[in-house]
């Protein structure tokens, strides 16, 4: 007579690492150290506390089973909460992040093991679980809806890989306190300008394709909310929209954003195309829209790809949508926000009328809300650039307040990649390279997608005289941003890097870059009449100081030595010498 098969209900849960196989390719024997000690301070011990069996483990996942649906849910809570604080101010690149599944269902007992639907359920749980959150089972929530004092959020039914009927399904991530408002509910808009990102349709026809178009847009959310300065609506929120026709407006009502991002991922053989759009979500304008064609070769390489070629632009895109904006809304109407941005805005012109707005809007800003960092980083670098254009009268009394408003900008919120970036600035003009690098690094830290952050990192580097990795550098910063108003900083940087290489061709090409995208920034004219008195061009150099003294008439060799303190001394010694071949007064 065949055995019977046993079967209970248990509670399952399902934990793994998020991005285990690229830790694992990038420290295999650190990753397995760090993971060891989590589980032997935290994991471990939390299943055990709430009376867990750990029923296998498979390398970076657990598979547990549960008397209680209420306690697996604390262990998973407890679990999350307690990573989220070891991860806190670590490096990104060392963190390690869990995600879990929990589901509530009849298994099959073999032995140690557990099998069945109920086992499969919590797996595909886990999978579609956002990286540091816990997703469950309609089964789980309703057993503990009434039992726990913390807040799941519902995603709606989802279709589950080889699960037959659609799972209903409810998320927690870190800090969920209230519930969610209800569809029915609208939000104002906040005060700064704010984004929702939908998910991106897989129109590819293949359900397993859907798990790329999912990550593409759960990285747009993360990377999109390192930038402080606009507010971007939580995955939840947005993926409550997966798989429903979109009507913009009433998302920007019902989400309280300004802006909508969406998109499509078409995959045909090994080519991806990806299109995305920007709309104000009031209007229904389209404000920029762009496709992406790639080839599959590295699944997560062309996710990081198209993540970061997206956001790049999305970033800058929103900062002239809310110039434009505010422009319309009249100066009277101007919030901190407003000001700020108008600021930067006229900042980025660099001329002198528009750097004199630039400073009077700042100083509105500062005085309506002397905590906003942002405020107070803007103003630092509008100084700090102030000082070398050449508009003010005391270049070193300004540097000197560039320097203060960046420090406080740092200490008012430590989480601002400007103020790390522009206090990183302020410390290369003074000389202290050393400390520069390190806050620059650590705003890039903050936001691994800020362009302006290696552009400035890559002029300190330069000061510092690590001439190959300044140019690694403004690479980056190129790739990021290649329409970026301070494209002509960033090449005169490469000039000057390929000068001190000895590498002539090349900085060459550079500084006619900087000429031609920043034309009337005297100091691209400077290097060039530099590099073309190098090579004998005698004639071609005085064009340029022809051209650098009708912007500047009072410029001298002296002052550009002044304004530029960071030149190593090679680079004075061809300054004082060429720059008077080429006519410049000393």
């Amino acid at each position: 007579m065949a055995e019977e098969t046993q079967r209970k209900l248990a509670a399952i849960l399902s934990i793994d690492v998020v991005g285990y196989s690229r830790l694992m390719g990038a420290d295999e024997v650190g990753t397995i150290a760090v993971l060891r000690n989590h589980r032997g301070e935290l994991v471990d011990p939390a299943i055990a506390d709430h009376g867990g069996r750990i029923v296998k483990s498979m390398g970076d996942g657990l598979l547990v089973e549960f008397p209680s649906v209420v306690n697996a849910t604390k262990c998973a809570i407890e679990i999350q909460e307690a990573m989220a604080a070891r991860n806190a101010g670590g490096p990104e690149a060392g963190r390690m992040i869990f995600r879990i599944g929990i589901n509530l269902g009849d298994i099959v007992i073999d032995g140690d093991d557990i099998l069945g639907d109920g086992v499969n359920v919590a797996a595909r749980l886990q999978e579609i679980s956002e990286p540091g959150g816990i997703a469950v089972s309609r089964r789980v929530f309703e057993d503990i809806r009434d039992r726990l004092d913390t807040q799941f959020v519902d995603a709606g039914e989802q279709t589950l890989k080889n699960i037959a009927r659609p799972v209903q399904i409810w998320r927690w991530t870190p800090g969920a306190a209230k519930a969610p408002a209800s569809p029915n509910d609208t939000f104002s808009v906040p005060q700064g300008p704010s984004i929702a990102v939908l998910p991106f349709d897989n129109m590819s026809g293949d359900p397993e394709q859907e798990y790329f178009s999912d990550g593409i847009t759960e990285d747009i959310i993360t990377a999109l909310s390192k930038f402080r300065w606009f507010f971007v609506s939580a995955r939840n929120s947005t993926f409550s929209y997966k798989g429903q026709a979109i009507d913009v407006k009433q998302i920007g009502r019902d989400l309280g954003v300004r802006y909508v991002l969406e998109g499509s991922v078409r995959k045909a053989g090994n080519r991806v195309r990806v299109t995305a759009q920007l709309i104000e979500s009031e209007t229904g304008n389209h404000i920029w829209a762009e496709r992406y064609d790639r080839d599959l070769v590295d699944i997560f390489d062309l996710q990081d790809d198209i993540q970061q070629a997206i956001v790049s632009t999305v970033e800058p895109e929103l900062s002239l949508a809310e110039h434009q904006r505010a422009t319309r809304t009249g100066a009277e109407n101007l919030t901190t926000w407003d000001l700020c941005h108008q600021a930067m805005w006229h900042l980025n012109q660099r001329t002198r009328e528009d750097t004199e707005k630039s400073e009077r809007l700042f100083q509105q800003a500062i005085a309506a809300d002397p905590n906003l960092a942002m405020a107070h980083a803007g103003y630092s670098w509008l100084l700090y650039d102030l000082s070398y254009l050449g508009f003010v009268d005391d270049p070193t009394a300004t540097l000197k307040k560039s320097l203060a408003l960046a420090e406080a900008a740092v200490k008012l919120d430590e989480r601002l990649p400007l103020a790390h970036v522009q206090w990183g600035r302020s410390l290369t003009w003074h000389g202290d390279t050393e400390r520069a690098i390190e806050a620059q690094r650590h705003g890039l830290e903050l936001n691994p997608n800020f362009a302006l952050g290696y552009q400035a990192l890559a002029t300190s580097l330069f000061a510092d005289g690590q001439h190959d990795l300044s140019l690694e550098t403004s690479v980056q910063a190129i790739r990021l941003s290649p329409r970026d108003p301070l494209r002509w900083a960033t090449e005169t940087i490469r000039g000057l890097n390929f000068m001190e290489l000895g590498d002539m061709d090349a900085a060459e090409t550079a500084f006619a870059t900087a000429a031609r995208v920043g034309g009337h920034i005297f100091w691209t004219k400077i290097f060039l009449a530099n590099l073309r008195t190098e090579q004998g061009r005698l004639a071609e150099a005085q064009d340029q100081i022809a051209d650098v003294l009708a912007l500047q008439p009072e410029l001298t060799v002296t002052t550009v030595l002044a304004r530029w303190p960071i030149a190593p001394p090679k680079l004075r010694r061809q300054l004082t010498a060429n720059l008077g071949q080429a006519n410049l007064p000393p």
